[in-house]
């Protein structure tokens, strides 16, 4: 079983920066694509970020490409989310989801649906 604590969240005010991490332990974090989620009362929980297992490849929301940047580092069984540029519309809780593990090094999840576990989340909200 695949453990995730996410860290980092806050209150920011808009076009502020901030840095998601994902602790993940429990099993071999190479084994797992990650990516990140996110919800907003009332929302459905939405597909943010993604990254295959070796983290060569990435893939992002519409919504967010071009402002954030997922990456992991296997050494620390780590994963981040760095946000730029942020606007009020990202405030949302934010969660760090793992793929079932040992798909192929480079896949990458491309939807909420691909996931199969997730951590408790972190909220982040952003002030105008």
């Amino acid at each position: 079983q695949v453990r995730l604590v996410e860290s980092g969240g806050g209150l920011v005010q808009a076009g502020d920066s901030l840095t998601l991490s994902c602790a993940v332990s429990g099993r071999t974090f190479s084994d797992y694509a990650m990516g990140w989620l996110r919800q907003a009362p009332g929302q459905e929980r939405d597909f943010v970020a993604a990254i295959s297992r070796i983290g060569e490849h990435t893939y992002y929301a519409d919504s967010v490409k071009g402002r954030f940047t997922i990456s992991r580092d296997n050494a620390k069984n780590t994963l981040y989310l760095r946000m730029n540029s942020l606007k009020p519309e990202d405030t949302a809780g934010y969660y760090c989801a793992a793929a079932p593990p040992s798909a192929g090094a480079y896949w990458v999840p491309r939807g909420s649906s691909a996931f199969a576990s997730w951590g408790q989340g972190t909220q982040v909200t952003v002030s105008s």
